[in-house]
């Protein structure tokens, strides 16, 4: 059996057991190259790679949620599925909440994707997992073009997601939610870095923990320490932006309490949990109701992200109800 395990993971995540790499690399041909031993003789993954990690994301996609056609465009961001299934579990829990103990499925929950990308992860691991219906918004044009084509070729998510493109840097909800839309939820990977140059750093200290792993398991370590290759990609807008995740997502706070009416929970994944005394100072500003911090864990790596909601938990419970 392969090694590769993602513990912690939340209990509905598919992705809780390791990885049959044998089976993955049968259904989809483009992972077997970038599949290596470990001392121990396990397969394992050149996770430095990013055709490695584009490879594996696309045999996931195929193998658990039917999805036969999908690519991105190179140097896109390639997120790892099982973190990104994780956020949408946690947030079907905080749903759940509100809805009498029950998970919500169906078409007519409907959720909000900023900065979806070129991958649309997201989108679809809830749509897939969850018969959830979503927009997806995007700054990039190419990235917007991308999921239109992911949408069109995949019977199981044509119907199930829209996308639209946000033309405007300096604002994140408006421009997209149009004034008949009703969302339950938002959700957001914002951009980490403030600047290209602190995300070259966050590149190589990446690689080298890669290396220190991999030598760890006895596998082939494939960077230096200096290259600037990040094994997830991304560039541009999808890595930083001006005061990084912070001025992000307090520019998405402010920016919420215009759309308060019409949706019931806003959220965004916040990478450093330093951040979360400046976010939760900011939405104690604005007229919400209730903030929550929702803990993830994926192996010894932390998550979490925060969630803001402008409605009563009866006014929540009765949106439901309607």
């Amino acid at each position: 059996m392969p090694n590769i395990r993602k513990p912690k993971l939340h209990p509905r995540n598919p992705h809780n057991s390791p990885y049959d790499l044998e089976h993955l690399s049968a259904t989809t041909p483009e992972l077997k190259p970038f599949l290596t031993k470990t001392v121990k003789g396990d397969l394992t993954v050149d996770f430095s790679q990013p055709a490695a990690v584009k490879a594996l994301n696309k045999a996931l996609l195929q193998d658990v949620y039917g999805i036969e056609f999908w690519d991105i465009p190179e140097g896109a961001l390639c997120p790892a599925v099982p973190g990104r299934a994780d956020y949408i579990h946690y947030l079907a829990d905080l749903l759940t909440d509100d809805n009498g103990g029950e998970v919500p499925k169906g078409g007519l929950v409907r959720g909000l994707d900023i900065g979806m990308g070129a991958s649309c992860v997201y989108p679809i691991i809830g749509s897939q997992a969850y018969g959830w219906s979503f927009v997806g918004s995007d700054i990039n044009p190419v990235s917007v073009g991308m999921v239109e084509q992911i949408v069109q070729f995949n019977a199981p998510i044509k119907k199930k997601i829209k996308c639209r493109l946000q033309k405007s840097e300096q604002q994140i909800f408006n421009g997209v939610i149009n004034s008949n839309d009703l969302f339950h939820f938002t959700l957001c990977n914002p951009p980490f870095h403030a600047s290209l140059e602190e995300a070259t750093q966050g590149t190589q200290r990446k690689i080298k923990n890669l290396n220190r792993s991999a030598a760890k398991k006895g596998s082939k370590v494939s960077l230096a320490s200096n290259e600037t290759t990040l094994n997830f990609s991304g560039e541009g807008a999808e890595l930083w932006c001006k005061g990084g995740e912070l001025s992000f997502i307090q520019r998405m706070i402010a920016e919420s309490e215009e759309f308060k009416e019409q949706c019931l929970w806003f959220t965004c994944l916040v990478s450093k949990k330093d951040n979360l005394k400046a976010l939760q100072k900011a939405l104690r500003k604005t007229s919400v109701f209730e903030v929550k911090v929702i803990e993830m864990a994926q192996g010894q790596k932390q998550s979490r992200f925060i969630a803001w909601s402008y409605f009563s938990p009866d006014e929540r419970q009765e949106w439901y109800q309607r």
